[in-house]
């Protein structure tokens, strides 16, 4: 049956919004829970769940309520009385909790991804149906000026018929260390498998980019190099344990939280615990997770892939990922059959060439509040065709490690929004198009480790059965 939605709440000055966080790392303290912070007149935190008593003072402040266990705060909820629940919880407890806010019949926040496996998101789509339930995914990288002003450029038809498009997530050898070696995302059967964990933001930004689901999918990639018999001669199980490659390796712990981040409080410094001096974050390396040789660990996610996606408008799209970059950024290259655009997410930058000597960019891509600032324009070679450089990104999207480029500010906007006009779960917060995002990864994956080209419709149609979203939202259908 569907359970009765809570009526929506009317945004009203002075009436900030009531929340309940599930989780209160880094996700649901240091982004949702920020935002909150910087904006109490349009929110504020009536409960929050964590089992660390450190995170959950830190979060729920003196007025928030406590609970040790998400399913105390969520069998409180009348109490509680929440207009919408945040669900930031370790990875594996997505599903059970996203069920249980959804029988409650309140809008959630999900933070991806929404399920590690499969079966969890098959699951968790067969409650969403029968519940009706109004379930947004944290799908951060679409509220990014950056890619709100691509999206702009394509959705104009500006570029024409969309050919290729490229896009290069660019890990970064230190955070792939942090998250995917000796952190939380690390092995696939205890979070899930890289193309989910990682790039589900990038294929859900190419889904979004196409307007449809592809109708093909294959991919390659491996565990290259974080493998035991690539370590260096003699290193411990341990950087902390006297490695003799500890002035070489790139990937020496406390080079990286010690002293290469000594100024850095949050994340993924907040990782190692809450002693955060010198002392006491070696002291952390010697006992924790994250001071562990990055050749002698248990991961087995893969540290490169390259997922290609053929689309029924004759559309191509490449998404590669690799640990070994020296950025932490995404870089895109667009082609369509009237234009071209690349563009840069860490500077924001953005260069659009217009084949034909009447091309223009889109008026609304440059009203006021997109942060878009054009900084040259002029004719582009031997044919003298129009071409521009713009920036695109927040103000407050100061350099950090989180990289969302201000849309993790740009989702909590939205979502307050949309839990007060009652539309979670629609239009640019789409649980539909968040749902093919996440059953691409999970093809890309099963054509990695089995090979083969994956047939898009109808595998989806199989994984979900009967869970599928109803009518139009069905899996392909538009953005």
């Amino acid at each position: 049956m569907t359970v009765p939605p809570r009526s929506a709440v009317p945004l009203r000055p002075g009436v900030p919004l009531r929340l309940a966080v599930l989780g209160a790392g880094g996700r649901g303290s240091d982004a949702y829970g920020r935002w909150v912070r910087a904006h109490p007149d349009r929110a504020r935190i009536v409960g929050v769940a964590d089992p660390a008593p450190a995170r959950l003072d830190a979060l729920a402040g003196t007025t928030a309520a406590r609970y040790p266990d998400w399913r105390g705060l969520v069998a409180d909820l009348d109490h509680l009385r929440p207009d919408a629940v945040l669900i930031a919880l370790p990875d594996a407890l997505h599903v059970e909790a996203a069920a249980a806010v959804a029988e409650a019949g309140l809008p959630m926040l999900l933070e991806k991804p929404a399920a590690p496996t499969l079966t969890g998101l098959t699951d968790l789509a067969r409650v969403v149906r029968r519940t009706g339930a109004r379930v947004a995914v944290g799908h951060v990288l679409r509220f990014a000026p950056f890619w709100r002003a691509v999206r702009a450029v394509v959705a104009s038809g500006t570029l024409g018929d969309l050919a290729t498009i490229e896009v290069r997530e660019n890990i970064g050898f230190w955070h792939f260390a942090h998250s995917f070696v000796r952190g939380n995302w690390r092995n696939a059967a205890e979070s899930s498998p890289m193309v989910l964990a990682k790039t589900c933001h990038d294929l859900d930004l190419i889904r979004w980019l196409a307007g449809a689901a592809p109708q093909a999918v294959s991919s390659q990639g491996s565990l290259l190099h974080f493998r035991p018999e690539n370590a260096p001669a003699g290193a411990p199980g341990r950087c902390t344990d006297g490695c003799p490659a500890a002035a070489s390796c790139p990937f020496h712990a406390p080079r990286y939280y010690v002293d290469a981040l000594r100024d850095v409080t949050s994340h993924p410094v907040a990782m190692l615990g809450d002693d955060l001096s010198p002392a006491g974050r070696i002291a952390a390396l010697r006992r924790g997770p994250y001071g562990r040789c990055v050749y002698r660990c248990d991961n087995d996610v893969a540290d490169h892939q390259q997922t290609l996606l053929r689309f029924a408008s004759g559309l191509t799209a490449t998404l590669t990922a690799s640990a070994f970059t020296a950025e932490n950024t995404r870089h895109l290259a667009i082609t369509g059959t009237r234009g071209q655009l690349h563009g840069h997410m860490g500077s924001g930058e953005i260069r659009v060439d217009l084949f034909s000597p009447s091309g223009r960019l889109p008026e609304t891509l440059l009203a006021p509040g997109t942060g878009v600032e054009v900084v040259s324009s002029g004719g582009a070679g031997p044919l003298g065709y129009p071409a521009w450089t713009l920036v695109a990104r927040a103000e407050t999207a100061a350099a950090d490690h989180r990289g969302h480029a201000g849309g993790d500010d740009g989702l909590m906007d939205a979502f307050c929004r949309a839990v007060a006009d009652g539309s979670v779960g629609t239009g640019e917060l789409s649980y539909a198009t968040a749902l093919d995002s996440h059953l691409m990864a999970f093809a890309a994956e099963e054509s990695r480790t089995g090979g083969g080209v994956v047939d898009f419709p109808a595998w989806a149609r199989t994984a979900l059965g009967s869970a599928g979203p109803a009518g139009s939202s069905r899996p392909g259908a538009p953005a």
